[in-house]
């Protein structure tokens, strides 16, 4: 279902939101890639309601062009490049709060985050404190903010061929946060989306089943 949100700074956003059948096992705040809460991203929600999850998808580029999602042409990556630049990881992190806040008071809290999501994801391990885990798919600007500390546990998923986000400095990310739990794919960027060229099926397959069994390990424990 889709719901409005209001940040701190008062600023409205739309997001989708996916109910487990039952109790929630927590909340996963699913951040977006650069094509907005397109029909890929409302099926990775839909697909952590169907694992127990409250999935919460903000639509972080409404700042920008409210209602945005796009394919995934060479023409909608660089509209998706432009809006991107127009924003502020600041303002980002703002409407993930506003997703945490709209989530149930007693439910551990975690948010996933895919290319540009990945890197909003990181930066919210490192800068809020509600967060109780944090998983991050191929963050290109990861490496700009290497040296901020996460405040939670992170996982981190690398493509070995992702020319985004090179396999050298990924590992440089790993090696100086040996604490965070690092998986690097025979895959380029973006495998993770099945609508993409760059879909790989085995590398997507295992690397939701890390993220599955480390959401529930941080967040289903009693």
């Amino acid at each position: 279902m889709k719901d409005t949100l209001k940040a701190a700074d008062g600023h409205r956003l739309a997001a989708y939101v996916a109910q487990p059948a039952g109790k929630p096992k927590g909340v996963v705040v699913v951040v977006q890639e650069i094509f907005g809460v397109n029909s890929h991203i409302r099926g990775v929600a839909d697909g952590y309601a169907a694992n127990g999850y409250l999935a919460i998808a903000p639509a972080l580029f409404d700042r920008v062009q409210p209602e945005y999602e796009s394919g995934y042409t060479q023409e909608e990556v660089g509209r998706g490049v432009e809006i991107m630049k127009k924003l502020d990881f600041g303002n980002a992190l703002l409407d993930v709060e506003a997703a945490l806040d709209s989530a149930p008071a007693d439910l551990k809290k975690s948010i996933v985050g895919y290319c540009y999501g990945g890197t909003v994801a990181w930066l919210a391990a490192c800068r809020l404190p509600a967060l109780s885990a944090a998983v991050c798919y191929y963050g290109g600007a990861i490496p700009n903010f290497i040296d901020e500390s996460p405040k939670c546990p992170v996982m981190l998923h690398f493509g070995e061929q992702d020319k985004s986000l090179p396999a050298e400095k990924a590992r440089v990310v790993a090696q100086r946060h040996a604490d965070a739990v690092s998986h690097f794919y025979d895959a380029g960027h973006g495998f993770n989306c099945d609508q993409r060229g760059a879909y790989n099926q085995a590398a997507a397959k295992l690397a939701l089943d890390r993220t599955l069994e480390f959401l529930d390990r941080h967040l289903a424990s009693k």
